[in-house]
């Protein structure tokens, strides 16, 4: 099964992580997609946005309109949250010019700490 970890962690986290993956010639295991705070991620991936990936996740490229009909919202909604997705990267763009969530699963991944 294919699973994207979505996780926070800072800007230096995430450019050491890349540094020591280039460094040792080793990807993780795991793909992953990180926030910089978890303001952010919640921000991000709405209760909508969740719906939406639950909707896509194994599904295949799809067009908006059939990812529409999949949650039983209205286009032009979608699209918007769609056009939020593929920016934040969490969606892609396939080449057929539909949108698709290349994972079958979805891991969240931040630690809450006293001040």
């Amino acid at each position: 099964m294919k699973t994207v970890i979505l996780d926070v962690a800072s800007r230096q986290q995430v450019a050491d992580d890349f540094v020591h993956a280039w460094e040792s010639g080793r990807a993780q295991k795991t793909a992953r997609i990180s926030f910089e705070t978890p303001e952010l991620l919640w921000k991000v991936l709405t209760a909508r946005r969740w719906e939406l990936l639950k909707a896509l996740c194994g599904a295949g490229p799809i067009s908006i309109r059939e990812a529409a009909r999949r949650v039983g919202r209205d286009v032009k909604t979608v699209h918007g949250d769609v056009t939020a997705l593929l920016h934040a990267g969490v969606l892609d763009r396939s080449a057929s010019g539909g949108i698709e969530f290349p994972y079958q699963a979805v891991k969240v991944e931040f630690l809450l700490q006293a001040a």
